[in-house]
């Protein structure tokens, strides 16, 4: 046990009785579809349909012609939530259902009731472990590196919290509650989706935590992981005008970034004392450029005021190099690829519909099918595995 655990279990040990009398890992009460162990093995999509009555994460297996069949459906346990002005984006976010390896659970957020929700993955089955409050309002966020788990909070200004898995418990350390002290506006303001903080995720190292503040800050927030936690004082890096919202890491480390206030793509390297420089930027010439998907050196940015994905590559230096853009139905919104790199699958908002695409070797992207998610309009999260 390293001393940043040692240290979590003691300053949580409060925390532990409420973590531990959780309910253990049975069937999903709400779950529909065939019994665990009899899934496929071509590869499984998770979706959050963020619905109001009850968030649920549906679960699909990838069919021989690379389309999606549905496999089954599990309830959070919480429900979604809708930021104020949003339409096809309602968490206005990036990273609300993620997928930890290394323990096998997969993470939502349930942004109306406060809440993170762990589940057990076996194949494209699910069974929730746990359902923890989040230690702030409208979490929007998730992130995962080796034992430690954080969200993102979005409105009164953002806040992250963190935890500690012990086995496959989640332990809640208060003592790293971090406040953003963001410009968000309150709900029922129009612009409230484009001031709330948009993802926060681990360095490839697991070192740093960043935060992108889109226009509440318009900053990247990189917060090192010391002996105590996540430091109390962020390294901030200033992005006047850009908006900065998702992100992910490109084969050489690189930080790539969107940037919907100019609907750019831009790729940053990060310090291990957590400054970003920045080496590259690309505008895509599209509307409403928010998240980012990456398959090694190929990037993929959604344009959901477009309806399409633009596709880049980055070299080892981290320069762009645009590729094109790929028709997608309407609100393209979050996108997640495969953990083989041979699928992408694109998460649309209008119409809650999920389009499939494989990956061919130059980066190219060929449609093989859609489906739409149950009550998933506006809807946004999505791993593939």
């Amino acid at each position: 046990m390293n001393s940043l655990t040692k240290l979590a279990v003691t300053f949580g040990t409060v925390a532990v009785t409420g973590v531990l009398a959780a309910a253990p890992a049975t069937a999903t009460p709400g779950h529909t579809g065939a019994p665990y162990g009899q899934s496929s093995s071509r590869g499984v999509v998770f979706v959050q349909n963020d619905d109001l009555a009850g968030n649920t994460i549906v679960a699909y297996d990838r069919t021989s012609s690379g389309g999606l069949a549905q496999a089954g459906s599990y309830r959070t346990g919480g429900v979604g939530g809708v930021l104020s002005g949003s339409v096809v984006d309602h968490l206005a976010s990036q990273g609300s259902l993620t997928y930890d390896r290394s323990s096998g659970s997969l993470y939502a957020v349930n942004a109306g009731s406060n809440t993170l929700t762990s589940f057990r993955v076996s194949g494209d089955r699910l069974a929730r472990r746990q359902v923890v409050p989040t230690g702030g309002r409208f979490p929007v966020s998730v992130a995962a590196h080796g034992n430690l788990v954080f969200v993102l909070n979005a409105r009164d200004g953002g806040s992250i919290s963190g935890y500690l898995r012990v086995g496959a418990r989640l332990l809640p350390v208060p003592v790293w509650h971090r406040e953003l002290h963001l410009n968000t506006s309150a709900p029922g303001h129009a612009d409230e989706f484009t001031s709330t903080p948009g993802q926060i995720g681990f360095t490839p190292d697991g070192h740093t935590l960043l935060v992108s503040t889109k226009n509440g800050g318009n900053t990247l927030e990189a917060f090192p992981i010391g002996l105590f936690g996540p430091s109390a004082h962020p390294v901030v890096t200033s992005l006047p005008g850009k908006v900065p919202f998702g992100f992910s890491f490109d084969a050489s480390g690189h930080l790539v970034l969107s940037e919907a206030g100019t609907n750019s793509v831009a790729t940053f390297a990060v310090s291990r004392s957590g400054r970003a420089a920045a080496l590259d930027s690309a505008t895509t010439g599209q509307a409403a450029t928010c998240w980012i998907a990456t398959i090694g050196n190929k990037v993929y940015a959604s344009n959901a005021g477009s309806a399409n994905l633009s596709r880049y590559t980055t070299s080892y230096s981290g320069t762009l190099t645009s590729h094109g853009v790929t028709a997608t139905d309407p609100g393209t919104v979050d996108a997640a690829a495969s953990s083989d790199g041979r699928y992408l699958y694109a998460q649309t908002g209008a119409q809650g519909i999920v389009d499939a695409y494989r990956v061919q070797a130059d980066g190219a992207l060929t449609r093989t099918g859609s489906v739409t998610v149950p009550n998933a309009v506006g809807a946004e999260g999505i791993v593939a595995l």
